[in-house]
């Protein structure tokens, strides 16, 4: 019911220290994606889905902060899973990449592992919505915020036919992003949700640039002053 990414990748902040980046995003034909399938830490992105199990994301997750390789951990919860025929779950941890589609998905459904990168969809137009995901992925600017380019992902999924179910007309859409880096404070556009809408990606794209021009207005308005405790409130608001 369902197509998402999830990225792993590597960039130097700007005092020339190494870091990694983890994205993860999702779209389907059904309201509130984002509360139960994209999940992300500075250790790893996950996606869980078909017939969704929330347990997958978030154990996932906590044993990838945990240590654990991805395909570890996402292995082993599918082993502990009694209906893992029916789910998709994919991930990347700071090693590896990982990607299930059980048997009893349904048409179509499959899955693509790529460097630094995994897609996965089930109950889609077919094999190239998962294409059309990755290689936007792929030929991405990645001088752009990566949260940018998992709408641009999601975007071509949907324009290569994206979840055939047409008749279900109210839709969702979600991206989180998160980093080694410490960021004070964090950009707002990092972890963007449109619950239920006709339109999701569109949707996600306008929100995702508001909450970056807003982000952009707090900075220059409020600078240094982000670094006190006394603007946690602003932050927080």
């Amino acid at each position: 019911m369902t197509f998402s990414i999830c990225v792993r990748e590597t960039y130097e902040d700007d005092d020339g220290d190494e870091q990694t980046r983890f994205g993860v995003a999702v779209t389907t034909r059904l309201p509130g994606v984002g509360a139960l399938c994209p999940w992300v830490s500075e250790n790893g992105a996950v996606s869980t889905q078909s017939l969704t199990n929330v347990r997958l994301g978030r154990k996932g997750i906590e044993y990838l902060d945990d240590g654990l390789a991805v395909a570890d951990a996402l292995q082993g919860l599918l082993n502990a899973d009694d209906n893992a025929p029916a789910r998709q779950l994919h991930g990347v941890g700071h090693e590896g990449e990982f990607a299930f589609t059980g048997d009893e998905c349904m048409d179509w459904a499959g899955d693509r592992v790529g460097e630094n990168y995994t897609v996965a969809g089930n109950l889609l137009a077919g094999e190239g919505v998962v294409d059309a995901v990755a290689e936007e992925y792929e030929a991405g600017d990645r001088d752009e915020p990566l949260a940018k380019r998992l709408v641009d992902a999601l975007e071509a999924g949907q324009a290569a036919g994206g979840d055939k179910r047409e008749d279900l007309t109210i839709q969702s859409a979600a991206l989180r992003v998160a980093t080694t880096e410490e960021r004070d404070p964090e950009p707002y556009y990092d972890d963007l949700r449109v619950d239920a809408t006709e339109t999701p990606i569109s949707d996600l794209r306008e929100t995702y640039e508001l909450a970056r021009e807003g982000f952009e207005a707090a900075l220059e308005k409020y600078g240094d002053a982000y670094e006190d405790d006394d603007m946690d409130a602003v932050s927080d608001a």
